[in-house]
């Protein structure tokens, strides 16, 4: 199953909000297993971003739809990278 790591910053709404962060993580939690993902990391960090988590996902369109569903709720901005394992890259590699 595919990797992505999700950057996320709190907006101004989120910020002013923030008292409910643990109820949002939960809820986001609950939207990866509901998408047949699985979370693998979620860490609230100091720094450039607020939360950054890690999740395995079933496809490039399931992750999208949760980066649009939470910047919708209007609590966060987010970056999505997609990632691959050191198995998987090696594979990539010996195709070059």
């Amino acid at each position: 199953m595919p990797f992505y790591v999700f950057l996320v910053n709190w907006s101004a709404e989120g910020i002013r909000n923030v008292k409910e962060a643990p109820g949002r993580s939960e809820s986001f939690r609950k939207s990866v297993e509901q998408s047949g993902g699985k979370v693998l990391s979620f860490l609230h960090t100091m720094g450039a971003y607020d939360v950054v988590c890690a999740v395995e996902l079933p496809s490039d369109n399931a992750a999208n739809q949760l980066a649009l569903r939470a910047g919708m709720a209007g609590f966060v901005r987010t970056t999505t990278l997609k990632g691959w394992s050191s198995s998987e890259f090696a594979e990539l590699i010996r195709t070059l």
